[in-house]
């Protein structure tokens, strides 16, 4: 039996999503963009899933974007909004340091196009702080936009997200915030974080792979980056994909009636896992806010394994983990989020993200358990070997 504890890479489907796309798949033949009866019907669909998706983060549906994923959702936020701008003169944008690869390599995109980049720094814990976006926006008075993730994806931290957003608004910068991993886990409303454009995905909360949405507050400006049709209000052209995005419908309204049961039982698991592996492995570490964070993520590094190796082990134990972002993978180089936090690259490579669902059971949690030491201390003497025999070499 698989027991899988990496939910922030992707989540099992959510109760009546599965039925919800295989039905309009089955009996909803429409283009969305049609004016005839299996057109309209289509279109009932797409009003149906924004609706719910709205209601999951308190906005209306009418600024509501739906997209194909996550991604597009920051890119369409991002890259629309500095071209929006550019005749402002406002010509700078800021991030941090510790963002998934969309905002990343998007600002990085834009910095090769000309654009001023300032990628702010995070403390210890993996906060942005309100002094260090002030500071910086002080610096920069043309900045325009301003991107900060609501909670990142490796070591769950939170960031003070309405904070920084007011600051951001008394300096008449746009604040966007990639809330791709609290969407579904905690309560999320667009008024009470105060930002301009919220990007989110379906499959990190119960929906189909290749959903998402981008809310735009009203009088915000984008630049479409896909051109074509007159779809989602000019702002992204193409079909929309009905079936999927029925299927995001369902997992919204799902997470929106079961967040505040899920969310502690969630924590609390998470909480226990951590506790006993810390207790019971030497030299295990917790990477990143304990107090401000989802209650799903724990990311622990463990002195002396290198966290790859950990992995692939779990694997053949039946067990899945991940050592951070999915899109990530195979990748050479440490986490840039644990290193930007100040680990060492050598932590870095030692660290394994625990990303908890529902779904997980406290049976889970016992195999999981039951199987770390031993492993860890395994691959420990294992690595001793090695480099004693490198040593006589």
């Amino acid at each position: 039996m698989q027991i899988y504890l990496d939910h922030n890479a992707t989540t099992p489907p959510a109760p009546g999503v599965v039925d919800a796309v295989c039905r309009v798949l089955r009996d909803t033949q429409g283009n969305p963009s049609s004016i005839h009866a299996p057109g309209q019907q289509a279109r009932a669909v797409l009003d149906d899933a924004r609706r719910r998706v709205a209601t999951l983060i308190g906005a209306r549906a009418s600024d509501l974007v739906l997209t194909g994923s996550g991604t597009e959702a920051d890119n369409l936020a991002i890259r629309g909004a500095v071209e929006a701008l550019h005749t402002s003169g406002r010509r700078h944008l800021m991030t941090t340091a510790i963002e998934h690869e969309a905002v990343l390599a998007t600002c990085g995109a834009m910095e090769a196009r000309g654009w001023r980049v300032t990628r702010l720094p995070v403390d210890c814990s993996g906060i942005v702080t309100p002094a260090a976006l002030a500071a910086a926006l002080h610096e920069n008075p043309d900045t325009g936009l301003v991107s900060v993730m609501h909670a990142n994806n490796e070591v769950g931290t939170l960031q003070p997200i309405a904070e920084l957003a007011a600051l951001a608004r008394t300096h008449g910068a746009w604040f966007h915030t990639d809330a791709v991993q609290t969407v579904g886990k905690v309560p999320v409303s667009v008024d009470a974080l105060g930002v301009d454009m919220l990007s989110l995905s379906g499959h990190k909360f119960g929906g189909p792979k290749g959903t998402g949405a981008l809310w735009v507050r009203r009088g915000i400006r984008l630049v479409a980056q896909q051109t074509g049709g007159k779809q989602e209000r000019l702002r992204r052209a193409g079909t929309e994909n009905v079936a999927g995005l029925a299927g995001l419908g369902v997992a919204a309204a799902y997470a929106r009636a079961t967040l505040q049961v899920h969310a502690p039982a969630v924590a609390a698991r998470r909480d226990r896992l951590e506790r006993t592996l810390l207790d019971g492995v030497p030299g295990a570490h917790v990477n990143g806010a304990t107090e401000s964070r989802v209650p799903n993520t724990t990311n622990i590094s463990f002195d002396g394994v290198e966290a790859e190796l950990l992995v692939i082990a779990l694997d053949l134990e039946g067990i899945g983990v991940s050592t951070g972002s999915a899109c990530s993978s195979g990748s050479l180089e440490p986490s840039h989020v644990l290193t930007a936090m100040g680990l060492s690259a050598a932590r870095a490579r030692t660290s394994l993200r625990f990303s908890l669902g529902a779904d997980t059971t406290d049976a889970d949690l016992d195999a999981v358990i039951g199987r770390i030491p031993a492993l860890v201390d395994k691959l420990r003497r294992l690595n001793q070997t090695a480099a004693a025999v490198g040593g006589r070499r």
